[in-house]
């Protein structure tokens, strides 16, 4: 049996470039549009490549074709990823590898005399590798997309609170939307982190897109602005609406130690930021 697996296994490998371009046959043209930028014979000497450690995989030890083959998956999946390949291209490929190689067999089962155990036992050795690439794969893939989704995530956080240098040592933070406890520590964070980068001796916090101030939103305020103390920037609170005002005097809300302004124009005026006419 172990002879017959040695005379496959070698039969694979010597026809490698001949099942690397049965491969590139059968893959659809969708997938290969993809990778067009790639060189033809690039491609094939990946794919022949794959197909040599497979057939390696029947007649030597598992455990070096198996550190063979997540190499090349790493390789090739990076490759699938950075060319914009979908993982439902990419993992449709491979069942096409079992089909290229059984071929081979296909054509020896009619010139000679396999027992049936050894085509079971080269299912057996082939499967699992495949399904390595498989699971190598989605572990590229899902962390590429993890990365997308926490890149995009932290862009939105940018804009979700955005610093507005106005000229030296002085700029605006307009904040609009809801503040729950997560926005809340992400102003916190930008405002002490671009500040100290600024050098902003003025910060107003321009709250006019704010549609609630409840308890919880002033108390975040003004642990904002105590933070901001210590680093020696000084605050401003402009765009309190006047129901906004109504609301936080019913819920006796005072923000007597923290300078306000009705608009930011005032604000600028008082600290001696004016427009040039």
């Amino acid at each position: 049996m172990k002879d017959e697996l040695l005379y496959i296994g070698q039969k694979i490998i010597e026809n490698k470039e001949v099942l690397a371009r049965n491969f590139s046959d059968l893959v659809d043209s969708g997938y290969k549009h993809k990778l067009i930028h790639r060189e033809a014979y690039e491609i094939l000497e990946w794919r022949a490549e794959i197909i040599g450690y497979l057939g390696e995989a029947l007649f030597e030890e598992k455990s070096l074709v198996s550190q063979k083959i997540t190499k090349w998956a790493m390789v090739i999946g990076k490759v699938a990823v950075e060319n914009g390949v979908s993982l439902s291209q990419t993992l449709k490929s491979l069942t096409l590898f079992r089909t290229v190689i059984w071929d081979v067999f296909t054509e020896e089962l009619q010139q000679r005399t396999f027992a049936p155990i050894t085509m079971l036992d080269v299912s057996k050795i082939i499967d699992p590798f495949i399904d390595q690439i498989n699971h190598t794969f989605v572990d590229i893939f899902e962390a590429y997309n993890s990365e997308k989704m926490k890149m995009a995530y932290t862009a939105l956080d940018e804009l979700s609170v955005p610093m507005v240098p106005l000229t030296k040592g002085i700029a605006v933070m307009p904040i609009v939307g809801q503040i729950d406890t997560y926005r809340a520590q992400l102003i916190m964070e930008t405002a002490l982190t671009k500040s100290a980068q600024l050098q902003l001796k003025y910060l107003i916090f321009d709250i006019s897109g704010v549609l609630i101030v409840d308890t919880m939103v002033a108390n975040n305020i003004f642990q904002i602005v105590k933070a901001l103390q210590l680093i020696g920037t000084k605050t401003m609170i402009t765009g309190i609406r006047p129901e906004i005002a109504q609301t936080m005097v019913s819920l006796g809300i005072e923000f007597r130690s923290i300078k306000t302004r009705a608009t930011l124009e005032q604000a600028l005026e008082e600290i001696g930021f004016r427009k040039q006419d």
